[in-house]
């Protein structure tokens, strides 16, 4: 199973911008296609954002298109979130997840990020 560490969170005030990494234990990091997903509190986690293994394709979820951007660095074993015109509605624990079959093989711990208005 990979292990994922997220970083990067933190307390901002809406309209900041943040960037989320998560690094991942396997060295076949390629091989798995990397989502961003949320949880807010008193909410079910919702998906965020997804991307291939190779980079090319992504996808996001209508309320974060055009403000968020995922990447990765395939070389480094990382995945980022790039986060911009932050919202209050952002406010959430976010998660790392590796993917393949389109199923979440692994979890990260999660990392706090609180947007103040």
């Amino acid at each position: 199973q990979v292990q994922l560490v997220e970083s990067g969170g933190g307390l901002v005030q809406a309209g900041d911008s943040l960037r989320l990494s998560c690094a991942a234990s396997e060295r076949t990091f390629s091989s798995y296609a990397m989502a961003w997903y949320r949880q807010a509190p008193g909410k079910e986690r919702e998906f965020v954002a997804v991307i291939s293994g190779s980079g090319r394709s992504t996808s996001y979820a209508d309320s974060v298109k055009g403000r968020f951007t995922i990447s990765r660095d395939n070389a480094k074993n990382t995945v980022y979130l790039q986060m911009n015109s932050l919202r209050s509605e952002d406010t959430a624990v976010y998660y790392c997840a590796a993917r393949q079959g389109g199923n979440v093989d692994s979890w990260g711990q999660g990392t706090q990020v609180t947007v103040s208005s």
